[in-house]
């Protein structure tokens, strides 16, 4: 008998252990009244106009998610945005200082160990920025040239994975941040810039003199951005989803999409002129959390 109430007490405490461990971010978030947001900087889906105001496709989209997370709470909802960087993204979902982040995050499965991802938002494609007057126009250009690319991102090692780039000697040189890294190509430090078209966009557009880039040569891969969750919290997960059917569905994210893709944007006035893709458009069509594997990236 005894040997039978220790077991019931030993798997007793091992479930409650793991209840404990699973984490309520939703609960954390109406105790303390606010969203700790992470945004981004000087990404193509969310980036500052100065002035501690953060703004972008994902930025106003993570806010409607705030709002339409406060209607299920039942209260009205502060945002604390939380600038974060492509290498501290991860740690600071799990450590708990962000209860998420829309930024400009690509759902892989090796990042899957570690965080959850909504659903899709944004099908992005790897391509390079250039100064227009370079010459260079596709992979096989970069033989003996420096390309720049931004701390804790995957696109140069796309580049080099490229089927293209057999042969291809390069030199590889770090930005801290998006902006570092366009300030490399714009300086001269860099030929080229290797990272997402919309960030590689919208840093043209925002710069001194936008026509004096040029993005350039062949898609090195097809990724899906998404919000990046906490792992294994389901009930946040499913309100971010929650809410993101509800903009697709009723349009809303569409009309986001126009703003800031399609119309001139700050701080420059200057429009992206990006239509969404077909397979953006796909991943609305069917909302869901696919990871960058399943797109038949090479």
């Amino acid at each position: 008998m005894k040997k039978h109430l220790l077991a019931l007490t030993f798997f007793s405490l091992a479930a409650a252990g793991a209840m404990a461990q699973t984490p309520d971010t939703l609960a954390k978030i109406k105790e303390r009244g606010a969203v700790n947001l992470g945004v981004r900087d000087s990404s193509g889906l969310a980036f500052t106009v100065g002035g501690g105001k953060y703004v972008g496709f994902h930025t106003e989209m993570a806010e409607r998610i705030v709002d339409d997370i406060g209607k299920q709470l039942g209260t009205k909802l502060k945002i604390n945005y939380q600038p974060i960087t492509s290498q501290n993204r991860i740690p600071l979902i799990q450590n708990g200082t962000i209860d998420f982040e829309c930024g400009s995050t690509t759902n892989n499965k090796g990042r899957q160990k570690d965080v959850d991802f909504a659903y899709t938002t944004y099908v992005e494609e790897v391509r390079m920025a250039v100064k227009a007057n370079s010459g260079i126009k596709s992979i096989k250009d970069l033989n003996g040239k420096t390309v720049a690319t931004t701390t804790g991102t995957t696109s140069v090692q796309t580049l080099r994975k490229n089927e293209r780039a057999n042969g291809i000697d390069f030199k590889e040189v770090m930005g801290k941040d998006h902006a570092d890294s366009f300030l490399l190509l714009e300086s001269g430090r860099a030929d080229a810039f290797v990272m997402d078209g919309s960030i590689l966009a919208k840093n043209i557009a925002t710069s001194k003199n936008p026509k004096d880039f040029a993005i350039v040569g062949e898609t090195l891969s097809v990724e899906p951005i998404a919000c990046m969750l906490p792992k294994g919290d389901a009930k946040l997960k499913k309100a971010v989803d929650d809410s993101i059917v509800r903009q697709i569905k009723d349009g809303s994210l569409a009309k986001l999409y126009d703003k800031w893709f399609m119309q001139p944007i700050p701080p420059s006035n200057m429009a992206l002129n990006m239509p969404a893709s077909e397979s953006t458009k796909a991943a609305w069509a069917n909302p869901n959390d696919k990871p960058m594997e399943d797109y038949g990236n090479k």
